[in-house]
């Protein structure tokens, strides 16, 4: 069966003085900002920068096969999340731990999940800590996530369209 996704906007409101919008790469500093700030699963930039993470990597995946949506307070970076279109891997979520329960790391996920869909993804995966006390594993399943494997020291989820 095939299934019609609408294209996920460019740019919406989220609420008071918050802006959903596609990530240019004039943003990749600020994505490192708050990637480095994530209070679970936090990633140093060196230790991003070992797994071959860095502000041109970032780069050259969104000219490729990566897109992604962040959120802007007063013009600042406070989350974002990135998919990759070749794989239906939702790559990155990150949201700043003062901005954390306030529907933001919700409505970029959909943004992703939305557009890796109209894409032709029929289904999608992530990978994530294997500690389900931690906030990432209840956030993904009511996300509609479900379990997968777990490879390798992390937990794999899957999600249909």
């Amino acid at each position: 069966m095939s299934h019609r996704f609408p294209q996920a906007p460019f740019s919406f409101s989220l609420g008071h003085m918050n802006v959903i919008r596609r990530i240019e790469a004039s943003d990749v500093p600020q994505l490192f900002r708050v990637r480095a700030a994530t209070d679970e699963n936090r990633l140093t930039l060196d230790r991003l920068a070992a797994l071959g993470i860095n502000e041109k990597s970032v780069r050259e995946k969104l000219l490729s096969s990566h897109q992604g949506w962040l959120c802007e307070e007063q013009g600042s970076v406070v989350g974002f999340a990135m998919g990759d279109r070749s794989s239906g891997e939702m790559w990155v979520i990150a949201v700043l731990p003062t901005h954390i329960r306030r529907g933001i790391g919700g409505a970029l996920l959909e943004q992703v999940e939305t557009w890796l869909f109209s894409e032709g993804c029929s289904s999608l995966w992530l990978t994530t800590d294997v500690d389900t006390r931690l906030r990432a594993y209840s956030f993904y399943k009511e996300h509609g996530w479900r379990d997968w494997k777990i490879e390798n020291g992390l937990r794999y989820m899957k999600k249909c369209a």
